[in-house]
């Protein structure tokens, strides 16, 4: 009896030690279960995928409302600063469009102003010129030598008109030529016109008036939203 049992454990022992036969999978079983490897064990890498995607969790509805929510709160944030930095720009380059051509205007009335030895504030419009006159100016120039022994002096009209429907300021320019020998007497007299216009956006007509020597012109110019608004006082010269 004691050598029998005795005899048993030393077997189960024996079989203990003994690996058991590793039987690989035939080709057609490896192609159809490609993440098993030697004996039909799976890797541990697959396993660990699989116990990844098993214990990953979802979103909830109140989750993907709230990440929703937040997305629709940035991208109308980031509009709305687009929207209001091209807004800017433009409002930016209508003030400044406006600001040219109320600085262009004045310069023109300023300078002929200057120069001029007669004013007429609100003249009786002209019908050969286009739209309503809202000042008229004169002056003779100096004498100077036009050749030989003659000698010419050119006398200066300028107009300024406002169009009511193309919004612009126009000037009008006629030049007259006489032109006097070395006694004096006049040879020829010739006369040069031209216009052009010298502002756009003029929405309402210039403001003209004459107070002693002084004379005070407001200019307005609208460019959409954008207005720009100047007064120029100008101090014509003394008439000779």
């Amino acid at each position: 009896m004691i050598f029998h049992r005795l005899g048993l454990i030393l077997n189960r022992e024996s079989r203990r030690g003994v690996a058991p036969p590793k039987t690989p999978l035939p080709p057609h079983d490896r192609n159809i279960y490609p993440y098993r490897g030697e004996g039909g064990h799976r890797s541990k890498t697959l396993r660990g995928v699989r116990l990844f995607h098993k214990n990953q969790r979802g979103f909830t509805i109140v989750e993907l409302m709230l990440a929703i929510a937040v997305a629709g709160v940035i991208t109308g944030g980031i509009t709305m600063t687009i929207f209001q930095v091209f807004d800017g720009s433009a409002r930016t380059s209508n003030h400044m469009t406006a600001v040219r051509q109320v600085q262009n205007a004045g310069y023109w009335i300023s300078h002929d102003a200057q120069m001029a030895q007669s004013i007429e504030p609100d003249p009786v419009d002209d019908p050969l010129t286009l739209g309503t006159e809202v000042l008229t100016l004169a002056w003779v120039g100096w004498e100077y030598e036009c050749g030989g022994n003659n000698t010419c002096i050119d006398t200066y009209e300028v107009c300024y008109t406002c169009d009511d429907d193309s919004d612009k300021l126009w000037r009008y320019q006629k030049i007259t030529t006489n032109k006097y020998d070395a006694d004096g007497h006049l040879v020829v007299t010739t006369e040069t016109e031209n216009s052009s216009y010298i502002a756009e956006y003029i929405t309402s007509e210039p403001t003209v008036t004459m107070a002693g020597n002084k004379l005070t012109v407001t200019i307005i110019a609208s460019v959409s939203d954008a207005k720009e608004q100047r007064t120029y006082e100008i101090m014509p010269r003394t008439s000779p």
